[in-house]
């Protein structure tokens, strides 16, 4: 029992007087988690609000942690708006929730991230949502496709695994002028805001999966939602509070200490990865085709050479139709230095092997097995070797 006028040990710990003095100042941006955040009176309760980010409301709506990370994506993407998610998919999500409506219609590239096809098959055609896909190295196929009930165009730069990279000003400037209602929004993990701006072709909202190249670590799952149009900022900005989504403020804090070193990591494995497809251009004729924006024989490569600056860590080998599916994923189980696994721009090389022709439902004229290789960190002369002795198994197999 406490004495008269001296509260209890347990109250004195969590209603201790003591704050520190303001002003100190680190390289490291401190951590700040919340779900109830206190205010100073009932007035301050009443009249903070969180969409401008001026105040704290509720740990789902921000904390200095979270703000200071989508200040540091807005300059990244050239955008005036951020909003962290869960993951690159959650963020897809909230645009999709935001601007689709029973009765509309929404317009992917083929060669789309292919969970977002999923998600327009399943979810959104429960909801009454149509979609409709379009070849994105064929613009006129876009105009064919757009229509009054098209509300949403996405873009995608380069295609997913085959890489092809489209016409992106010609593909928005046939949406503003066949479809003025439609949003446009742009997948730009590839780009991680670094190869290209977006925005800078007339995009409405860009997302990004932090995950990725941000993140660096390969350890992690976050994405973001960035545009510069305050009245649609607000509409996602509703839809993502709505849904409840927040963060981890330690995942935050990942992201916040590997993004000085991005542009570092993202020129190193944009280099390897030029470096390994001129390799892989003269491993005829095992390797049919090497599939990478910045090689002139790649699909879209005048349209890559015309807007940007870099080409990331992705690579794609098409291999021999005459090779079969067994022999090549052979080839990626012998591998030493790529890991098997999902995602990219880790610190460790990865390889997975596709089935090209159930990639795409139009046709692009794959005709043997691909393998997408994620280039890490390593030493470039270590993955080719590593390819190397891979692809001279491959040789030797009758």
């Amino acid at each position: 029992m406490s004495e008269k006028g001296k509260k209890a040990t347990s109250t004195e710990l969590i209603h201790h007087p003591y704050h520190p003095p303001a002003g100190f100042e680190s390289p490291v941006v401190g951590v700040h988690k919340a779900s109830t955040v206190f205010f100073p009176n009932v007035a301050a309760l009443r009249s903070h609000h969180w969409l401008s980010k001026s105040g704290y409301t509720y740990g789902l709506h921000g904390t200095p942690t979270t703000f200071t990370l989508e200040a540091r994506l807005a300059t990244l993407e050239g955008a005036r708006h951020v909003m962290l998610a869960p993951s690159g998919l959650s963020a897809l999500g909230v645009v999709n929730m935001t601007v689709l409506r029973s009765g509309d219609t929404v317009l992917l590239p083929d060669n789309v991230y292919n969970p977002s096809k999923e998600l327009a098959r399943h979810e959104l055609a429960a909801w009454g949502i149509a979609h409709r896909l379009y070849d994105a190295m064929q613009p006129e196929t876009l105009r064919a496709a757009l229509s009054p009930e098209v509300k949403l165009v996405w873009l995608e730069a380069p295609g997913s695994v085959t890489l092809e990279f489209p016409d992106l000003p010609t593909l928005v400037r046939i949406v503003r002028e066949t479809a003025p209602q439609a949003t446009i929004a742009f997948d730009s993990t590839w780009s991680a805001g670094l190869a290209f701006c977006a925005f800078d072709f007339g995009v409405d909202v860009t997302i990004h999966a932090l995950t990725k190249y941000p993140s660096g670590g390969g350890d992690m799952l976050m994405g973001s939602i960035a545009c510069r149009d305050d009245a649609l900022y607000e509409r996602l900005a509703m839809t993502h509070s709505r849904l409840g989504l927040g963060v981890g403020a330690n995942d935050v804090e990942a992201v916040l200490r590997a993004l000085p070193t991005l542009p570092l990591r993202y020129a190193a494995q944009d280099a390897s990865a030029r470096r390994i497809a001129e390799w892989a251009l003269t491993q005829s004729p095992t390797v049919r085709r090497v599939l990478h924006p910045a090689m002139p024989d790649s699909p879209g490569h005048s349209h890559w050479a015309a807007i940007a600056r870099a080409a990331a860590g992705l690579l794609t080998l098409e291999f021999d139709p005459a090779i079969s599916a067994e022999r090549v994923d052979a080839f990626v189980d012998g591998l030493g230095l790529f890991r098997i696994g999902w995602s990219w721009g880790g610190p460790v090389s990865l390889a997975v092997p596709y089935q090209s022709k159930r990639l795409r439902q139009l046709g692009a004229g794959y005709e043997g097995v691909i393998v997408r290789l994620c280039i890490g960190l390593e030493a470039t002369d270590d993955l080719i070797a590593d390819l190397h002795a891979g692809l001279e198994r491959l040789r030797r197999e009758v």
